[in-house]
């Protein structure tokens, strides 16, 4: 499913040249912004939506998933423009509720729905994690110097509270930064060409995402 608006974007100066931060601010509440590709591996489709939230970083709007699936519901809303070998991406976010997950996420390196990277964030099992997708089997990624286990690195994710998620990601090596500080570093083959990048989240999460901050080559 592919729908079209017109978000806001502003240019600013990263490692990578020129970055471009997405604030949803220019669209109507209800809509999508445009520009993005919404997917999701199950049915039915998922359903993103420009929401207001006056305690929004850049006011007024946020873009949250408003629709609802199991547990292994994992919708993707990805940028149509950005397709980058390397680079940086960046969002804040803001977990509402959800029952058994809170989480927000970050995705590189997309080739289809089955084919990314992703880091994530969750507010109620207070960790982060990164994994590939590879042909819709998850691998989650050992952070490097960490054991390796499952559940990522362990880390305070408050809910209800805006944080800010980011990963930089050359050649195989990708650094995961929470709050503008770096939490691990991991390392992957497996996609070394360029894709795109975007948010995810999962099954009943309800989670606000607001300037989304991307550059790369």
């Amino acid at each position: 499913m592919r729908m079209k608006l017109v978000g806001w974007m502003v240019a600013l100066t990263l490692g990578f040249g020129s970055a471009e931060t997405i604030r949803f601010d220019m669209n109507a509440p209800g809509s999508m912004p445009a520009g993005w590709t919404v997917v999701a591996a199950t049915d039915p489709p998922p359903k993103w939506e420009v929401l207001n939230d006056p305690t929004a970083p850049s006011k007024p709007n946020v873009l949250p998933l408003v629709s609802k699936g199991g547990s292994g519901h994992f919708p993707l809303a990805i940028l149509d423009k950005a397709d980058y070998k390397d680079g940086e991406v960046s969002v804040k976010f803001k977990t509402m509720a959800g029952k058994n997950d809170q989480a927000a996420g970050l995705v590189w390196r997309y080739r289809d729905a089955s084919n990314y990277y992703l880091v994530r964030a969750n507010a109620l099992e207070n960790n982060i994690v990164m994994y590939k997708v590879e042909e819709g089997r998850w691998l989650s990624l050992t952070p490097k110097g960490k054991p390796a286990r499952g559940n990522g690195v362990a880390h305070r994710i408050p809910s209800r509270t805006w944080s800010i998620l980011k990963v930089s990601f050359r050649k195989s090596r990708y650094e995961v930064y929470f709050d503008h500080r770096k939490v691990f570093e991991a390392e992957d083959a497996t996609f070394m060409g360029p894709g795109k990048v975007g948010l995810w989240t999962k099954a009943n999460c309800v989670t606000y995402f607001d300037d989304f901050q991307f550059s790369g080559k």
